[in-house]
C-alpha cells in the first residue's frame, strides 16, 4: 500500500483526504505542522507527501525548504495545497523545484488521479 503523509492544522481537512484517498489505495499519516512532519519523515519517510502553507509552528514552505536542503532523504512527491494564489507567493516553489500546487477547494479524485502519476513518475527515475 502507498504511503501518504498529509501535513495540515486543519482536522477536517486531514479527515477528508484521509477517507477518500484511502478508498484510492492510500494508507494516510497525519502531521499537524511541519515538524511534526520532518520527524514523521525521519522514522519513516512516505511515498508522497500533501502539505498545507499557512500552519502554526512550522508551515508548508520551510517545510519544503527543509526536504529540499536535506540530500539524504528518499525523494517523494511534494503537493502543496493553498488557497494562496498569487504568483509571487509561488515563487519560491519555482526555485526549489519539483513542488506541485494545488488550489484550495481541490477534489480528493484530483488529489488522487496527480498523486499516482507523480508516484509512478519518481519510480520511472529511480
Amino acid at each position: 500500500m502507498k504511503r501518504l503523509l498529509v501535513v495540515d492544522d486543519e482536522p477536517h481537512v486531514a479527515r477528508v483526504l484521509r477517507v477518500s484517498l484511502a478508498k484510492e489505495g492510500w494508507q494516510i499519516d497525519l502531521a499537524h505542522d511541519g515538524h511534526e512532519a520532518l520527524a514523521a519523515i525521519a522514522s519513516n519517510p512516505p511515498d508522497a507527501l500533501i502539505t498545507d502553507i499557512q500552519m502554526p509552528g512550522m508551515g508548508g514552505e520551510e517545510l519544503c525548504r527543509r526536504l529540499h536542503a536535506d540530500d539524504t532523504r528518499p525523494a517523494f512527491p511534494v503537493l502543496v495545497m493553498t488557497s494562496m494564489t498569487a504568483r509571487d507567493q509561488r515563487s519560491w516553489a519555482q526555485e526549489l523545484g519539483g513542488i506541485e500546487f494545488l488550489e484550495k477547494p481541490v477534489s480528493p479524485r484530483r488529489i488522487a488521479t496527480l498523486l499516482g502519476q507523480l508516484v509512478a513518475r519518481e519510480r520511472t527515475d529511480d
